[in-house]
């Protein structure tokens, strides 16, 4: 009876998640955060031109950094958490 209860309170105390998980989240998270940061700058208006709108940083880096935070999001879900009891 004890062996059952000790048993049903370790299944309890299983996450899907560990700490690496979460912070492999943490990080994808950052990276997004800095690809968004990255494409902001000034705005075009109907009486001045902006050319920076189209510039690489804006157009090319920012979008490939925030692309690669998101990859890392998913494989830190998708990432499954090694069994400490082997």
């Amino acid at each position: 009876m004890k062996q059952e209860l000790k048993d049903n309170t370790e299944e309890k105390k299983k996450f899907a998640f560990d700490k690496t998980n979460f912070i492999m989240i943490a990080i994808g998270m950052a990276i997004v955060i800095i690809g968004f940061l990255l494409m902001i700058g000034p705005s075009s208006s109907e009486t001045h031109y902006e050319p920076d709108i189209f510039s690489f940083r804006r157009i090319k880096v920012a979008p490939v950094i925030c692309f690669i935070g998101y990859i890392s999001i998913i494989f830190a879900i998708l990432r499954k958490p090694k069994d400490s009891n082997k």
